[in-house]
């Protein structure tokens, strides 16, 4: 009887040291799991791509590939089924860091939070600083380089539309498998919809007839002034002078008219140089736009300041204001002194001799 007590207590005994075992050894698993899981990775990478038909082993590779060697594989694929992300990773170009750790990775790849790029219209660009900048843009596919700007408009849905002045200035997102044609098809929505919110919103009694004639004084506006305070003061100075049959004269239209040409400076011969753009020679509006305007500028010709002032020249303290005058006699004495400022700033530029 007391040998079978015995052997009942080793039995027990034994139960229950394997039982710690068992019970250590899962903590200790579940310990190393834990540090795993959210431990910083170390990419050399800069991000991952994930394909269609791409499964957890691939994805590892491709993880490995990119410098991201914390954990073994066995880890990520556990981890993957313990977020259910087995199976779920979506499509798409992630971004990786050392601020990561393996489970927001995972996460993100379940979530579908690809990494988004960005390409920026700066305002007053035209068409061609506009297509030279999504050129150049990475890795935004490259579907339009090849196309004139009519078979551009085309492609775009809109033939026979002329691009200048077409597409907001604003800062577009896009991932990895988009186009230059997905950005400009946004950027031409973008901008009809702030050109049709300008619209609806004009003053009355405006001299402009359509909606892109307010277009093309938005986009002159834009080239006459980088101050956004300044703008519905040019646009009042533009549109009294479109109401008594004033030329425009303004020097960013003559400067389009030149296109490719312009060297930097306007010459007096460039002022009187006929061009369907030259607003010294002819009256009205240009024919199209001449860049692409704000939203800022498309509410200034929109909504003009009102007033007496049809001349303006700049102040030339370095500021980018301007001096607005109602006659040419106070508009003379204000270049004048544009001039003077000139002549100061060149005299202390100069080094003495």
């Amino acid at each position: 009887m007391a040998g079978a007590k015995r052997g009942c207590l080793f039995v027990v005994t034994l139960v229950v040291v394997l039982a710690a075992v068992v019970a250590g050894a899962g903590a200790w698993f579940f310990y190393q799991q834990t540090q795993f899981a959210d431990a910083r990775i170390t990419p050399s990478a800069g991000s991952v791509v994930i394909a269609s038909g791409d499964g957890m082993n691939t994805v590892l590779r491709k993880l490995r590939d990119a410098g991201v060697d914390e954990g073994q594989d066995t880890q990520w694929q556990l981890l993957a089924r313990q977020l259910d992300a087995a199976g779920k990773l979506k499509v798409g170009e992630y971004a990786l860091s050392g601020d990561l750790t393996p489970r927001e990775l995972l996460l993100r790849m379940r979530a579908g939070k690809v990494l988004q790029h960005r390409v920026t219209i700066v305002e007053g660009w035209n068409i061609r600083q506009l297509r030279a900048a999504l050129k150049r843009a990475e890795p935004l596919l490259h579907t339009t380089d090849n196309l004139d700007d009519a078979a551009l408009m085309q492609r775009l849905g809109f033939g026979g539309q002329h691009p200048e002045g077409r597409f907001l200035p604003e800062t577009y997102v896009y991932q990895r498998g988009d186009s230059d044609l997905d950005v400009l098809k946004r950027a031409h929505a973008a901008m009809e919809k702030a050109l049709d919110e300008a619209w609806e919103s004009r003053a009355p009694d405006l001299p402009i007839n359509t909606p892109y004639e307010l277009l093309t004084m938005a986009s002159i506006i834009e080239k006459e002034t980088a101050l956004a305070s300044e703008r519905p003061q040019i646009a009042g100075v533009f549109m009294r002078r479109l109401k008594i049959g004033m030329r425009l004269q303004t020097d960013p239209t003559v400067i389009y008219g030149i296109g490719a040409a312009y060297d930097g400076n306007i010459r007096r011969r460039d002022l009187t140089t006929d061009t369907p753009y030259n607003t010294y020679t002819r009256a009205g509006l240009t024919p199209t736009p001449i860049a692409m305007p704000s939203r800022d500028a498309l509410m200034a010709a929109a909504q003009p300041l009102s007033g007496d002032a049809l001349y303006f020249v700049a102040v030339g303290d370095g500021s980018g204001a301007h001096v607005f005058s109602p006659s040419l006699d106070q508009h003379n004495a204000a270049v004048a002194r544009y001039l003077q400022q000139l002549r100061q700033q060149r005299t202390k530029e100069t080094p003495a001799q």
